[in-house]
């Protein structure tokens, strides 16, 4: 699409009303006048990160489990075949996948013997941080700066809410913790330095006002909330004034933005009132916003993100998906046994089969995700070729609590950074760390030298000549 903009509108452009505040999505208006829109790309904003824990591993991870590829395929490099594997439902955006398979997450591991034991405490700590965490249970915490908070403080600073840190489980489960871990570990992912861990967002209402809510005084939001009126109740007269500014491709974008913003907002209404309602609710500790159902909370959960990349009012967040020693069942997942103890197979086939059927339905949530930023339109591309997603676990085979042939995957273009379509076994004993250190440069951060134990920098484009099978 090529044409010059008559007018410029700023990049950051809100939409103010009484105890509301709605950043608006990217737009033609916002092209520099006398530039056209295939060169607005050129000067396209950072790289939007996700990153996503899932805990307990994966089935593929354990040595019977790798044999029959239940996580990564056996073929590396391009012609890989996702069918046996978790990875399966996100064929469809196997040009977007990167799969790092066989390494390790030693930071994780116990040090010293006293340490022994502790794995689930720590784990969460390490996968952003690739740091071993100071067994403590008092406040002197101390670990690492995760790789999310590496890169929201250098390219997160110039918008309204430098990251965010979500959840779906419930983190405040007392004596939840042991072996001379505090709980802060096993609840955080995200550190903005190795002794600040910063918490997470379970409840959707508490994110949705963070992200769209916010603005005007208390006595105005409280307002709003208790007649239950939309956000955009309160911006109508501006919105209504914009659209006269504003040419028919932009005001359709609007339109299709306010309208996804409301439906989030009526989603998680009906919620609320649904768990007020006095009926028995299968999460009864749950805050009224957060659905009983994981997979209705996790989308809810990856729509705010996109619209929030879309709108440019944060780059980063995290996501962890789930909680250390959770015995939470999936049932949609084709098995009822809790997935804390499902990770403990016992090396047993079935059991094992059982595990790998719970990996594939977390894995499954993702091409929801993907297909939402792949319909969200930002300049002449959409929103997935700008966004890189990391997905992984610091744990490998749960039954064992080892965190060698740890799972990783990356989705996402990453402004043209990450090729795509590529499997890459690494070598023996290869830190996840030196994986992190080059998705960082693959994010701009090409002079961080080290992260973690890394060892070195991981190439993320194979060469052909250098591609096999994962069995040669």
């Amino acid at each position: 699409m090529e044409f010059i903009t008559g007018k410029h509108m700023p990049r950051r452009t809100f939409v103010r009303g009484m105890g509301a505040t709605v950043a608006l999505p990217f737009l033609e208006a916002m092209i520099p006048a006398g530039r056209i829109w295939s060169s607005a790309n050129e000067d396209a904003l950072p790289t939007r990160l996700v990153a996503i824990e899932m805990v307990h591993g994966a089935a593929g991870c354990n040595e019977w489990g790798a044999t029959q590829n239940l996580w990564s395929p056996e073929e590396v490099g391009r012609d890989f075949d996702l069918t046996p594997t978790s990875l399966s439902s996100l064929e469809p955006f196997r040009d977007y996948l990167t799969i790092i398979s066989n390494t390790d997450v030693r930071m994780a591991e116990a040090f010293q013997p006293y340490e022994i034991g502790g794995d689930h405490f720590r784990s969460s700590a390490v996968f952003l941080t690739q740091s071993h965490p100071k067994q403590t249970e008092g406040s002197d915490v101390y670990v690492g700066t995760s790789l999310d908070q590496l890169y929201a403080q250098r390219f997160g600073q110039d918008t309204p809410i430098p990251s965010m840190q979500l959840c779906i489980e419930n983190i405040n489960q007392s004596g939840g913790c042991a072996y001379g871990y505090t709980c802060v570990y096993t609840d955080s992912i995200s550190w903005a330095s190795p002794t600040e861990p910063l918490p997470v967002i379970r409840d959707p209402r508490v994110a949705f006002d963070q992200l769209f809510g916010a603005g005007g005084t208390v006595e105005e939001r409280a307002l709003r909330r208790r007649t239950n009126k939309s956000i955009l109740d309160w911006i109508t007269g501006r919105v209504a004034q914009l659209r006269r500014e504003l040419g028919p491709n932009d005001i359709q974008r609007l339109d299709r933005y306010l309208d996804n913003v409301r439906e989030i907002e009526r989603r998680i209404q009906r919620i609320e009132a649904q768990n007020m309602s006095g009926e028995s609710r299968d999460l009864p500790e749950a805050p009224a916003g957060v659905p009983d159902s994981f997979e209705e909370h996790t989308r809810l959960m990856f729509d705010l993100q996109a619209l929030a990349f879309s709108s440019d009012v944060t780059r980063v967040f995290s996501l962890k998906m789930g909680r250390d020693s959770s015995a939470r069942v999936f049932a949609e997942s084709g098995t009822d046994r809790p997935f804390h103890p499902a990770s403990h197979h016992g090396g047993r086939e079935e059991a094992i089969l059982d595990f790998a059927k719970i990996n594939r339905y977390h894995v499954s949530m993702l091409p929801y995700f993907l297909e939402k930023l792949q319909s969200i339109q930002e300049g002449d591309t959409h929103l997935l070729d700008k966004t890189m997603i990391i997905y992984g676990s610091p744990m490998a085979d749960g039954n064992l609590h080892n965190h060698r042939r740890a799972p990783l995957f990356v989705a996402g273009g990453a402004n043209g950074r990450l090729e795509g379509g590529l499997h890459l076994k690494t070598p023996d004993g290869t830190p996840m760390a030196n994986a992190m250190l080059s998705l960082a440069h693959a994010l701009g951060m090409d002079d961080m030298a080290d992260f973690g134990d890394s060892t070195g920098e991981l190439s993320l484009s194979m060469p052909a000549s250098t591609l096999t099978s994962a069995g040669s």
